[in-house]
């Protein structure tokens, strides 16, 4: 039975998670994310604050939202609880009523009442959600009413936490030192720290702010950052460093949080149990580091706790779910069951699909499902302390994989990595960027290989595999740049671990130069710089009917052989075949044409390519080549690579290039 305010007894101990509104003005889309309203005769709900909210009689409004739903699933995996409290506080009065989902979905009513003038509490076993499930209410109003607060508690204070040797640990306070490492983006890194001044109970439990800038347009200069930076007094700390990658700005942060290399640095004095890490490229929802906070205290075992990624620029699509390393060619890929770019706006938590729907068409089911990663990226993830300790710092990989590294790490020691459900930030979605075949793709590659040969058993097949069949992909895209930076890839991962740090700074200069010598990495504004396209008659440029089957992948893979080992005519690297949009820079495309404008992936300019067959048999050759030393040497390479790590993660090893900045 449900406890009202008349009862004077509580079950609420401790707030798990804040029920919180959109801010004011956000669209419907965004709105999704928050709140179900069904229509009333005297309009859509409205909130004065982010934890209040007016319903107008005949309302009837639902919280089976991303943001507001309890993920029931991951709190019973992975925390001590076994019973949470819903509790809402109520201006007037309301019908509330709790229901709970299964791992397919379907809804079960849990518990109901009317509430006037005060608050009512509901106590819900978390027993039922061993593989997925959420915990949410709807609430509807004969008259106006408002709810003032509502949140989702424990029913006790966290205890102790047991350490993977068995030993016990904590509990620990809700304090947290936030890292932000910034690149020339000073309008973002500014954001990103008024988010955080600007919501009372999470700038109350922020112990230190470091924020690394790599940058050659500092943050400092911008207008804001005094006004910025005001709130957090003597709690900032910026550093000044050369551009040693997300690794590196990363690695500072645990640096500088754990207190140097010998534990006095002033960043560091307040020993925060956790260290939050955050990209400056984001927009967060600040009650995300609350709830990281809440789970990492409650977990059973010490953890690392990731929020998901949003869709910066289609606020309602949840584009990262969680993801998992494919221990078959060592790649990662998304975890089992992951919605990717998941739109709330069409698909709420509630949607089941239709009657006659396909199994293939879009549904929320899997949303309902608890998901295991073997890490979390680092746009957001909360790491106590502790773990940091005992495990040490990210590895020098400048950029990539260095995330997934620490995860695999983490998980090794016995310390796992959750992507939680209502936890998470705003952010630019992967499809928009080119990092795949920019100079990304140097540390995409190399990265890899060095993360393989750190954890990855038994024999490398299937990372070789890979391996080459993207380089015949590369070519017939006529992405020749990519190929010749992700040979030096392997050439300087053969060089072994002592060269890590040695490049970490020089990488990147060294790539981008190499990069400047081939035409499909030079971008240009505008397709128009070139001359018309003369035609590309019978080139195709879309899966027709969606993704090509396998005699239509075979048909068009021979075609496009064929035409590749012809000589091409010097004509079309003068006047471009014809302008293909990234949706229709495909292999079957490319590979049928001779020279052709190709638009970036986020619109703002085009690089030329043109195929050369010589050029393309001489990237083949010495990839092939580097392949074959690679499937010969990777034995040993593996030996040195685990010999050296503890000294690659060390904080004296991260002390010397600091010092050197």
């Amino acid at each position: 039975m449900p406890t009202t305010a008349s009862s004077n007894t509580t079950h609420a101990v401790e707030r798990l998670q804040r029920v919180i509104m959109p801010r004011r003005g956000e669209p419907h889309d965004v709105r999704s994310l928050y709140l179900l309203e069904d229509p009333s005769p005297t309009g859509r709900v409205k909130f004065d604050s982010r934890t209040s909210v007016a319903v107008p009689a005949g309302c009837e409004l639902s919280f089976e939202t991303y943001f507001n739903a309890f993920p029931a699933s991951y709190w019973r995996r992975w925390t001590q609880l076994h019973e949470v409290v819903l509790k809402v506080v109520v201006d007037g009065e309301l019908r509330v009523d709790v229901y709970r989902s299964k791992i397919d979905g379907s809804r079960i009513a849990v518990d109901g009442a009317v509430v006037s003038d005060g608050a009512i509490e509901f106590v819900v076993p978390l027993k039922p959600f061993e593989d997925g499930g959420w915990i949410w209410f709807d609430v509807t109003a004969d008259a106006d009413a408002t709810i003032t607060e509502a949140g989702w508690y424990a029913t006790a204070a966290p205890g102790p936490q047991v350490m993977p040797n068995g030993s016990t640990v904590g509990p620990f306070a809700p304090r947290v030192t936030v890292g932000i490492p910034t690149f020339n983006r000073p309008d973002d890194a500014v954001k990103a720290l008024q988010a955080l001044s600007t919501d009372e109970e999470v700038f109350a439990v922020i112990d230190a702010v470091i924020m690394p800038d790599q940058g050659t347009n500092r943050v400092a200069d911008h207008p804001d950052y005094a006004a910025a930076i005001a709130p957090f007094g003597d709690r900032f700390f910026p550093f000044t460093q050369g551009n040693l990658g997300g690794s590196g700005g990363y690695s500072r942060i645990m640096y500088e949080a754990l207190g140097g290399a010998d534990g006095t640095g002033a960043a560091g004095q307040a020993a925060s149990p956790y260290i939050l890490y955050m990209d400056d490229d984001i927009a967060i929802e600040p009650d995300s580091v609350l709830r990281a906070l809440q789970v990492a205290r409650y977990a059973s075992t010490p953890m690392l706790v990731g929020g998901q990624m949003l869709n910066l620029q289609e606020r309602s699509h949840l584009h990262s779910m969680g993801e998992v390393i494919d221990r078959g060619m060592f790649m990662w890929t998304s975890a089992p069951h992951v919605r990717y770019d998941h739109d709330f706006a069409k698909f709420p938590l509630r949607f089941q699909g239709n009657k006659d729907d396909k199994p293939t068409d879009r549904n929320s089911k899997d949303l309902h499902r608890r998901i295991d990663v073997d890490y979390n990226g680092w746009w957001m993830c909360l790491i106590p302390r502790i773990v940091a300790e005992q495990i040490g710092q990210p590895l020098p990989l400048f950029i990539k994989w260095d995330d997934a590294e620490y995860g695999l790490r983490a998980g090794a020691a016995g310390f796992p990595t959750a992507t939680w459900p209502g936890i998470a930030i705003w952010h630019m979605a992967w499809s928009d960027k080119d990092d795949a075949i920019d100079w990304q793709a140097y540390f995409h590659l190399r990265n890899r290989l060095v993360v393989a040969a750190l954890y990855q058993d038994g024999d490398v097949k299937g990372l070789v595999s890979s391996i080459e069949k993207a380089t015949l992909k590369h070519l017939l895209c006529l992405e020749y740049s990519t190929v010749a930076i992700q040979s030096e890839a392997i050439r300087d991962f053969l060089q072994g671990p002592d060269n890590l740090f040695r490049v970490l700074e020089s990488s990147l200069p060294k790539v981008q130069a190499m990069r400047k010598e081939y035409s499909d990495a030079v971008v240009v504004p505008s397709a128009t710089v070139f001359p018309a396209p003369s035609g590309a008659p019978g080139v195709p440029t879309k899966d027709v009917g969606g993704r090509l089957g396998v005699p239509k992948k075979i048909y068009r893979l021979a075609r496009g052989l064929v035409h590749s080992f012809r000589p091409h005519d010097p004509v079309h690297h003068e006047v471009p075949q014809a302008h293909f949009a990234p949706i229709e820079a495909r292999w079957f495309s490319l590979s049928r044409v001779d020279g052709a404008t190709v638009t970036t992936a986020d619109g703002t300019g085009v690089v030329y390519r043109k195929r050369d067959l010589g050029k393309a048999r001489e990237l083949w050759r010495e990839q092939a080549q580097l392949v074959e030393e690679l499937k010969a040497a990777f034995p040993q390479l593996q030996e040195q690579y685990r010999a050296a790590h503890d000294q690659l993660v060390s904080r004296s090893a991260w002390k010397q290039v600091f010092d050197g900045e």
